[in-house]
């Protein structure tokens, strides 16, 4: 198995698409290997070493594919969402003590004048008219030659969401990286056939490992669009030809909506499967994906200290469980209770997970990491259950989980349920603030087009599936809700969003 991500790459076929673009030529392997050695060239040039961590801030597309494996092979690349404000970019970059930061030339961005600011290198990538996806020149850079990086080298760093604390640097190692992208090949029997069309965000960890790294690991191809699109994801899939793509739930219910109207496309696709990860899908839009477009989806689960992938449903002729996020797919899987016991199939505890993808630990953080190791298992917040045939089933996140007057509520059961109404199209379930029971149940729901519902019917429905104390007592209706960066639907601080607590 490689070890690093060079060493990935040196195994490409050189002649290979390696990325694409709309509207761009092709870059082949033997170009983004040139690319990476230039760039890590001019990285050095600049003082900038292995372990140094280097803010990219680009937007979406192949230069910011081929920029983050050119930074990652030879420092730590530290990929940024561009849409952060001056201050955030200020705590992300300072917090991670970043040596320099690229940015687009000619693209305004507050991270220029911060990054100038705390007196970082700020390395402006141009893109020469005509120039292959993915090919850029930095200002003074040269030829280089192959990255010399080891496989206990931090490769990538990424903060978690901070959705209930400051957020946590998530280090990622050579080794790390490299395995998750193994992983995942394997999983998903990826050849250099393949060919992704990538509308994940390239600052997150699915995007990153599951698209960009896996189709390195196979030397396969990665259509790189500007960022998910509704509106022109069937015209991208008519052009790239894809064999797969990757997205998350809220992605795939937007392009479902589409589907009628763009049925002479999805005629000619030729999808090998689909997959989903970084939120849980729900078995009603997993069945309409696979109608929609006759192939297997493939539901996976994922988080950034695990360099992304730690479970999958596998491939035909294997079963796949709706529902359920699959097999251990990479690292160990097992599930713990709160005093650190390993309980046996069919128990519910804590997902923990160990292997050469998990991270060694969060940086300069010593609480956090006394309480997320145990007898050298990460212990990743949420609950679950492995079933008699090896597969895992999510029931929640421990700090989502509603607690209604000591009455123990799983978001995502009432989703499930909620989801079988005719007229809904997307819901979350989440917590509201409760002056006697602590908690109460609420959600959140969005209709189908077209479909009218009141809150007082759908209570009924869900009241004829669900215990009582699990049926939400607070239903509203609206046209949209509120998605994090990635396009994941966030149970937490939902209540405040909507004005309820």
């Amino acid at each position: 198995m490689a070890e690093t991500i060079w060493q990935l790459l040196h195994a490409c076929d050189d002649a290979a698409i390696a990325l694409s673009a709309p509207d761009r030529l092709p870059l082949d392997y033997a170009g983004l290997k040139e690319q990476v050695t230039s760039t890590a060239a001019t990285l050095t040039a600049r003082g900038v070493t292995q372990g140094d961590a280097v803010g990219i801030v680009l937007p979406n597309g192949p230069e910011m594919a081929s920029a983050f494996l050119s930074v990652a092979c030879s420092a730590t690349a530290a990929p940024l969402n561009p849409n952060y404000t001056a201050d955030e970019f200020a705590f992300y970059l300072t917090d991670l003590e970043a040596k320099a930061v690229i940015v687009m030339d000619g693209v305004d961005t507050p991270a220029r004048d911060v990054a100038r600011a705390e007196c970082m290198a700020v390395l402006e990538i141009q893109v020469a008219d005509g120039a292959p996806a993915g090919r850029f020149t930095i200002e003074g850079q040269s030829d280089g030659v192959a990255p010399q990086s080891s496989a206990d080298d931090t490769a990538l760093v990424l903060h978690t969401s901070g959705t209930t604390s400051r957020p946590k640097i998530v280090p990622l190692s050579q080794r790390n990286v490299s395995a998750s992208a193994q992983h995942i090949r394997d999983t998903l029997a990826l050849t250099s056939g393949d060919r992704c069309l990538n509308i994940m965000p390239l600052f997150h960890i699915h995007g990153l490992i599951a698209v960009i790294m896996a189709s390195t690991a196979a030397g396969a191809s990665v259509y790189c669009t500007p960022g998910f699109n509704a509106m022109k994801v069937f015209s991208w899939m008519e052009t790239a030809e894809p064999t797969w793509y990757s997205a998350v739930p809220t992605m795939h219910q937007a392009i479902l909506a589409r589907a009628a109207r763009n049925t002479e496309i999805i005629e000619r696709l030729g999808l090998r499967f689909v997959r989903s990860s970084s939120a849980s899908l729900p078995p009603q839009v997993m069945a309409e994906l696979e109608d929609t477009f006759g192939c297997p989806v493939i539901e996976a689960y994922g988080m950034t200290e695990a360099a992304h992938q730690m479970a999958s449903n596998p491939l035909p002729p294997a079963g796949r469980k709706a529902g359920s996020v699959g097999l251990a797919a990479g690292p160990e899987v097992a599930i713990m209770n709160e005093d650190g016991a390993l309980l046996e199939r069919g128990a519910k505890g804590e997902v923990v997970i160990r292997g050469p993808n998990v991270t060694a630990g969060y940086r300069n953080n010593e609480k956090a990491n006394a309480e997320a190791f145990t007898g050298g298992w990460f212990r990743t917040g949420d609950q679950g259950v492995i079933d008699a045939d090896g597969y895992l089933t999510i029931t929640g996140r421990l700090k989502e989980i509603i607690n209604r007057g000591g009455e123990k509520v799983s978001p995502r059961e009432v989703d499930d349920v909620l989801m079988d109404h005719p007229a809904v199209a997307q819901v979350v379930t989440f917590a509201l603030p409760h002056d006697k029971l602590g908690e109460e149940v609420a959600a959140a729901i969005v209709l189908k087009d077209g479909e009218t519902a009141e809150p007082k019917e759908i209570a009924s429905f869900a009241s004829e599936r669900l215990a009582a104390f699990k049926v939400p007592r607070k239903l509203v209706i609206i046209d949209e809700i509120p998605k994090g960066a990635t396009g994941k639907l966030q149970r937490i601080g939902l209540a405040e969003k909507l004005g309820l607590a």
